[in-house]
């Protein structure tokens, strides 16, 4: 009689290999900085963003979550989205600012450590319509995207132009941080992987792609901003709304 082998194994084995694949892209984005090519390392940190997002959804849509996954996830996430765009922005141009550039980065590296653990001991308790805190994909994805675009262009600003550059950088690192680590309500998307919706987010990819195809930099920027400034928006939405909510129950 022949033993059958479990046929979900692979399944199971899948979001690794996906979580795997995430954390070569941040390694690599990583050696990029060390050897002075920051769009390559900027565009590297983008490619771990497409297979943090799908190693989830993977997981989630073929009911594969473990506690192994999750612990898994968040260190190459420390990697991929904590240490890659913290050396990659030191690299790029923090590190003309001396101990005030290096502390920035760090302080970013801090952060990003400090909200996956957090998240980590929320996983079945949070609502999982919102994240706590700028997630830390996205807040690498400001930094590399920052960067890609090349804000500042050292070859035709004249010096005082371009030690602001540098301050405006590490201004938007440290802020990066500070909202990872917040209590500012991000949307968190998930509820586009429900059966219902996989249409929806399907068509979503689809047109997100052909518009990045046009100006990807520019475009990713733009986006990746947009959401950084979304959560304070949501929060203070959230904030009044609760407080109407609260008048009416006493007026009543």
């Amino acid at each position: 009689m022949t033993e059958k082998i479990p046929s979900k194994r692979g399944i199971y084995l899948l979001p690794s290999v996906l979580t795997t694949f995430g954390m070569f892209a941040g390694f690599y984005s990583i050696i990029s900085s060390i050897n002075g090519e920051f769009t390559i390392a900027a565009i590297s940190i983008m490619i771990a963003m497409m297979w943090d997002t799908l190693d989830g959804r993977v997981a989630r849509l073929t009911n594969t979550q473990s506690a192994f996954g999750a612990e898994y996830d968040s260190l190459a996430d420390l990697v991929s989205f904590g240490l890659a765009p913290a050396l990659l922005v030191y690299e790029w141009s923090l590190y003309e600012l001396g101990r005030f550039g290096w502390l920035a980065a760090f302080v970013y590296l801090a952060c990003a450590a400090l909200r996956l653990a957090r998240f980590n001991t929320q996983v079945g308790i949070a609502d999982k319509r919102f994240f706590q805190g700028l997630p830390s994909p996205a807040a690498a994805g400001v930094i590399a995207s920052m960067i890609w675009l090349k804000i500042w262009t050292f070859a035709s600003f004249d010096s005082e132009v371009i030690s602001l550059g540098y301050y405006l950088g590490a201004g938007i690192t440290i802020l990066c941080g500070i909202l990872m680590v917040s209590n500012v309500r991000y949307y968190s998307f998930k509820e586009l992987d429900s059966k219902k919706a996989s249409f929806r987010f399907l068509l979503l990819i689809v047109l997100s792609l052909i518009i990045l195809m046009y100006k990807p930099n520019i475009i990713l920027f733009t986006g990746f901003f947009l959401y950084l400034l979304s959560g304070p928006f949501i929060t203070i939405a959230g904030l009044n709304k609760r407080r109407i909510e609260k008048k009416q129950i006493k007026g009543s």
